[in-house]
């Protein structure tokens, strides 16, 4: 089985229909897929269609509502307090996959609910990862990323050194569980830790030297339309601009919305909408 992890909310959940679906259109043999999705409480309506991908193509499918549980809580208390708040907590799963995922599994793919896979995903999984823990593509904007404002760069990174996006990670959990992630971060001082992207620069300040790097095309992000030309793997949307805003210049755009459905795209796009006018109305 090819094992394969999505977190999200349920502010996300047509995305992340997208996403496992077009896993399974490319994929060589569906019923070899085996989803666990971390989600924080999901509307039946919206379940159902998650659910639904194990009736319309085969894939096994596991869901754990961390509302629910309390997988996180203790986990997540061990870590040091970090300042930023606008990402969910739930991106923390990230970091204890091998403790979540069915004892004697090998390797896992850890990928974003904003992403549409365009290559079978059994090609990613069969890679000579070399020894390394993680295979993943670099940050496109890294050097933002580890610097911040006015590019002063924090004593914890460099911008010499590869900097990794977490989006989409192939992931040798055997070596993963050998890591100790809190051991790794004791020696930083709690205002450099305070200033971090959450698992993403854990990620990459504990396991420095252990990503092997990944051809984009395996992880592009924010693709526009001339990236079309590159033939992608995976598509990352991951900045502001979304397939589903109208306005939105971004690669397969059409194609995107006939692989979310028509159905379930015009009915995911109205409650994006709503979301953003109430967004608006409480700044106003």
């Amino acid at each position: 089985m090819h094992e394969i992890v999505l977190t999200f909310d349920d502010n996300f959940w047509g995305p992340a229909y997208a996403t496992m679906r077009s896993l399974c259109l490319t994929s060589t043999d569906p019923t070899a897929l085996r989803f666990h999705v971390f989600h924080t409480g999901l509307k039946p309506d919206n379940l159902a269609i998650i659910q639904s991908i194990a009736d319309d193509y085969g894939a096994a499918l596991h869901l754990t509502d961390l509302k629910q549980s309390d997988i996180l809580g203790a986990r997540i208390a061990a870590f040091p307090r970090i300042r930023m708040k606008r990402l969910n907590p739930i991106v923390y799963v990230r970091l204890f996959l091998s403790e979540l995922l069915p004892a004697g599994t090998k390797r896992a793919l850890y990928i974003d609910a904003d992403t549409f896979v365009r290559s079978p995903i059994e090609k990613l999984f069969a890679i000579d990862m070399e020894g390394k823990v993680i295979a993943a593509a670099l940050q496109p904007d890294r050097m933002h990323c580890i610097a911040g404002r006015d590019l002063l760069a924090r004593s914890s990174f460099s911008m010499a050194e590869p900097y990794y996006n977490a989006g989409v990670m192939l992931i040798d959990l055997e070596r993963y569980a050998q890591v100790d992630f809190i051991a790794g971060l004791k020696d930083l001082p709690p205002g450099e830790l305070e200033q971090f992207y959450y698992d993403q620069d854990i990620l990459n300040y504990v396991l420095r030297g252990q990503f092997l790097e990944l051809d984009p095309r395996w992880n592009m992000q924010n693709p526009e339309p001339a990236h079309e030309a590159f033939d992608p793997h995976i598509l990352h949307y991951s900045s502001d601009s979304r397939p589903w805003w109208p306005w939105a210049r971004v690669a397969f755009k059409q194609t995107y919305r006939h692989l979310m459905t028509n159905a379930h795209y015009y009915r995911y796009q109205r409650e994006q909408y709503w979301r953003l006018v109430r967004r608006l109305l409480r700044l106003g």
